[in-house]
């Protein structure tokens, strides 16, 4: 780590010395890593560092090396670097304090407060449901404070599968019939009458689990904008569970998620209204998802009849209203 992000750190952190520890991860394509620091002579034993480096060729996983990608992802850091400055939550919906975020050249940094010694320190791959319980809860808590708020700075659409950032994709595709209804798919979306600001990457992997379970705090802001919260929703019941699983739980989750939201949101809120729009924007919300998906990687495990019955419905009220 070059002198002047370790002198950075020491400053916003008031340590006396640092320590660099292991690596938490590298980030997606090879745009630099997740550290963690050991501090001393501070009330932190340690942060977490997103270092970012903007890499001279990218190694997307799935073959995806376009300039427009790489534009998507330099985009994405600095709205995150600029949520984590100018934006703030509740205990409701924890996400780690952030010490400094700044940029130098092609590089970025993020100086983060460190999610294990807050006690969020357990990472899961599998869930139950209070677990998936728990994510729900910070997803209505995050919904509701953030209802109605303009998404200034951060993506306008949030998600990193909105359609006007994946062409490549959309041209991909080989459903003929859902490739030429994706425009309609994201217009309704975009014209919901009540909009909040969603994660945009709400997979299980992206939050940090307390040792019982019951509380959660999320990570991972690159893709935070505006839109219909369901797009959160469905994308992390999707990342926890297959097939079967949806078809059995998705109902009774999602009236979890809706009576969370309810004790959530300001009382001047009609939530008859919200409740009545998002539910019919779930099947909307599953099916942009899954058209993302065909065109990304068509063999993805997500990809299965729970989708395209959700699909199909979404296709064939699509033909009803025109």
């Amino acid at each position: 780590m070059k002198q002047e992000y370790r002198d950075l750190v020491l400053r916003c952190s008031g340590a006396s010395s640092l320590r660099i520890g292991a690596r938490i991860q590298t980030l997606w394509s090879g745009y630099g890593q997740i550290v963690r620091l050991h501090l001393e002579g501070c009330d932190r034993p340690s942060v977490v560092v997103k270092h970012v480096q903007f890499p001279a060729e990218a190694e997307h996983p799935g073959g995806w090396n376009t300039d427009r990608g790489h534009a998507r992802k330099v985009r994405s850091y600095q709205v995150e670097a600029h949520w984590y400055r100018n934006f703030s939550t509740e205990p409701g919906c924890r996400i780690p304090a952030c010490l400094e975020a700044c940029s130098h050249g092609d590089e970025m940094l993020m100086v983060l407060e460190d999610l294990d010694v807050a006690g969020y320190d357990v990472r899961r791959t599998s869930v139950k449901e209070k677990e998936m319980k728990a994510c729900l809860s910070w997803l209505a808590h995050f919904h509701a404070l953030f209802l109605g708020v303009p998404p200034e700075g951060l993506w306008p659409v949030g998600t990193y599968w909105h359609l006007e950032t994946r062409p490549d994709e959309l041209e991909a595709m080989d459903d003929a019939e859902l490739k030429a209804a994706a425009a309609d798919i994201d217009r309704v979306l975009n014209e919901c009458r009540f909009k909040t600001i969603v994660h945009g990457d709400a997979k299980l992997a992206n939050f940090c689990f307390s040792q019982s379970g019951a509380d959660v705090a999320a990570v991972d802001f690159q893709y935070v904008g505006g839109g219909c919260g369901m797009k959160d929703v469905v994308y992390f019941l999707g990342s926890c569970m297959e097939e079967k699983e949806c078809e059995k739980k998705v109902p009774g989750l999602l009236d979890y998620y809706f009576t969370e939201l309810r004790h959530s949101v300001k009382k001047d809120v009609d939530f008859e209204a919200l409740e009545e729009e998002w539910r019919e924007m779930f099947a909307f919300a599953w099916t942009d998802f899954h058209r993302f998906l065909l065109g990304w990687m068509p063999g993805h495990w997500k990809i299965n009849r729970y989708s395209k019955r959700l699909t199909k419905e979404v296709l064939s009220k699509l033909k009803q209203q025109s």
